[in-house]
């Protein structure tokens, strides 16, 4: 881990002496998973966060049926470099037959050593299909989807995880049951994001319920998610909740370095990251690079990283204006020329940078197909239904 821009904390961390995450075969010496993020976990934010510290780097959501079919951007989101390893993806679907097949052919091209399963997605285009945190709630898909992967997943020793949210709602949560069933067919962990399908991303991540499922399941790892923006919150998520890992999700946009915080944290280290204007600046125009020759296409590259703009300068003291040019840059050369009109001897300017990124947003009625509550097991007109549920190459 480099020793550039790192300081000391202002108060001792905990030492947790928390053991290395055991999935299957695979030893996560850091137990720290990247949540896979739809437009953000792709190779090029991948490499940065792994140069900091380690874990589990997850691919972003790719569908079943896409990888089924070879579609190219499909394929390009599971793509990992030579010294990308363990290599990790996560497979969304609402058949087990696709996704059954989708796990056979990454199983038998040697595609991937870690299949995640997402049950967790609350975009209404996945839920409104019954994809997603919506499709716990339909326990025997939920059984076969996963009883289907773990068995063509075992063919060649790559463990399958699952991750998935509280439930659909306060009166329709799942988790513990899902759980178990997840349990008992053969999966190596489950992660929980402590929040429901209606809470979206807002309010407060419930930890409680995380610590119920840890106490449910005693016999496999529980991974807890939900409001870890920094290296301390990750403690006290473990002191908390006694999971065996943390998956971290929003809390890293425009921050790889996290990964460094996180792993110095779980080793009882007081280091932590506080990068100044130039190392932002420097990391954002690397990102950028990188996104450029991950596509093949610098326009490309550009496009996609001007969502990133503000989760790298959020809390410092960036203008409006120049951070609105860089949230429209149309090539590497004119970003690295506002880039360089930042003041870029400032400090870290402390807590404002921690902290939620994007927007939490308010609860959302959920969206699920007519009837979905009905009963827990899935009608002959609903499987009709998920018949689209799987048309785009990824479910975010």
């Amino acid at each position: 881990m480099s020793t550039t821009n790192i300081e000391t904390a202002d108060r001792e961390p905990a030492v947790l002496n928390l053991k290395p995450l055991q999935l299957g075969p695979l030893t996560i010496d850091v137990p720290v998973v990247l949540a896979p993020m739809a437009g953000v976990t792709n190779k090029s934010f991948r490499t940065l966060c792994r140069e900091y510290g380690g874990g589990l780097y997850v691919t972003e959501m790719v569908t079943a049926r896409a990888l089924v079919e070879r579609r190219p951007e499909s394929l390009r989101i599971i793509h990992h470099d030579p010294d990308e390893t363990p290599r990790s993806i996560q497979i969304y679907g609402v058949d087990a037959v696709n996704v059954g097949k989708a796990v056979r052919m990454v199983a038998q091209e040697d595609r991937a050593d870690h299949v995640d399963l997402n049950f967790g997605c609350p975009v209404p285009k996945v839920t409104k299909r019954g994809g997603g945190s919506a499709l716990p709630w339909k326990t025997d898909l939920f059984r076969a989807i996963i009883r289907t992967a773990v068995r063509e997943a075992s063919e060649a020793n790559i463990p399958v995880t699952i991750k998935m949210r509280i439930g659909i709602d306060d009166e329709h949560q799942t988790y513990l049951d899902a759980g178990r069933m997840a349990r008992d067919e053969g999966v190596a962990a489950v992660a929980l994001h402590g929040r429901t399908l209606q809470q979206h991303y807002s309010g407060k991540a419930d930890w409680a319920s995380i610590a119920r499922l840890r106490e449910a399941l005693p016999d496999i790892p529980v991974l807890g998610n939900g409001d870890i923006f920094s290296a301390e919150d990750a403690v006290r998520m473990v002191e908390q909740t006694g999971v065996d890992g943390v998956v971290v999700g929003r809390g890293c946009q425009g921050r790889p370095w996290l990964f460094g915080d996180l792993q110095a944290a779980f080793e009882g280290s007081p280091k932590r990251y506080r990068p100044g204007v130039r190392k932002v600046a420097d990391t954002l125009y690397r990102h950028a690079e990188l996104l450029a020759e991950e596509f093949g296409d610098e326009a490309k590259g550009c496009r996609e990283i001007r969502k990133h703009v503000p989760w790298y300068f959020k809390g410092y003291p960036v203008g409006g204006e120049l951070r609105a040019h860089m949230a429209q840059v149309p090539s590497l050369a004119r970003l690295r020329e506002l880039l360089d009109q930042l003041d870029l001897d400032l400090p870290y300017p402390g807590q404002d940078v921690e902290g939620p990124r994007g927007r939490a947003g308010n609860p959302r009625k959920p969206h699920l197909p007519d009837g979905w509550l009905d009963s827990r097991i899935l009608g002959d007109a609903e499987r009709l239904g998920l018949v689209h549920a799987e048309l785009d190459v990824s479910g975010g």
